[in-house]
């Protein structure tokens, strides 16, 4: 069954966010579709290099894409019809399992809080594979994926080549690697339609803030951890270089 515009929409990235590191929140967040002027304003200055308000957005969504991802991901080896379709779900919680790490690893280095819930839109589409079966299911999966990873792509790029924090620059790396992987896994199930999700990419539907922001969590809560569920193999899966690995120095180079 095709996706329409409105089932699917964009993702949050790159938007406007107001917040000081003291309070270490993310009261206000866009979407893809309203990147913020100030984007490149620094925020914080850290040993990792001068973090900017674009660099803080981008670890809050790879953590926040990670929160619906990884259950999709589950949902695809519990119910995909097609060896295709298990294998990527196997990648999906793999990957953003592999992210999720780095993301819980660098944000207490850089004052970030992160989500414990996605954004109510990516929350809509988990709910939407919550509740298809079959070959309805292996569709949406596809499809939806596919949207969602074709969006940000160019993204990550984009704060590969701009940012000043180390952190953030390996984060940046990390997930090239992993959605290009997931791009090519939901190419590979057969069920993407290109011409829709090209459109879907190229002309996404305006949302309003709150639906495209992850609600910040209580303080004190503790961190939702990500771990690959037993007896899933990881071997071939790409996750990417890790962060802070033993080749990376606090600079802002």
């Amino acid at each position: 069954m095709p996706l329409s515009r409105a089932r699917i929409g964009t993702v949050l990235v790159g938007g406007a966010m107001s917040v000081t590191l003291a309070a270490l929140a993310y009261p206000s967040m866009l979407g893809l579709q309203h990147v913020s002027s100030n984007g490149a304003r620094v925020i914080a200055s850290t040993p990792y290099g001068p973090l900017t308000e674009a660099d803080r957005n981008f670890v809050v969504f790879v953590r926040s894409a990670g929160l619906w991802e990884y259950p999709s991901g589950q949902l695809a080896l519990k119910k995909g019809t097609t060896k295709a379709v298990r294998t990527a779900g196997q990648h999906l919680v793999i990957g953003h399992a592999a992210l999720d790490a780095s993301c819980r690893k660098i944000a207490p280095e850089l004052g970030i809080t992160l989500p414990n819930q996605p954004t109510p839109q990516q929350q809509g589409f988990l709910n939407k594979l919550t509740s298809d079966s079959g070959k309805q299911f292996d569709s949406d999966l596809a499809n939806i994926l596919r949207v969602t990873h074709g969006s940000i792509f160019s993204s990550i790029a984009k704060i590969r080549a701009t940012t000043e924090n180390t952190l953030v620059r390996q984060l940046a790396e990390q997930a090239n690697n992993v959605v290009l992987d997931h791009i090519r896994q939901m190419e590979a199930t057969g069920l993407v339609n290109f011409d829709q999700v090209n459109f879907q990419e190229t002309t996404p539907p305006k949302l309003p803030s709150p639906q495209v922001t992850p609600p910040v969590p209580p303080a004190g809560q503790p961190v939702v951890v990500l771990t690959p569920p037993p007896g899933v193999p990881t071997d071939g899966i790409p996750t990417g270089p890790p962060v802070g690995a033993p080749s990376a120095s606090p600079t802002g180079g």
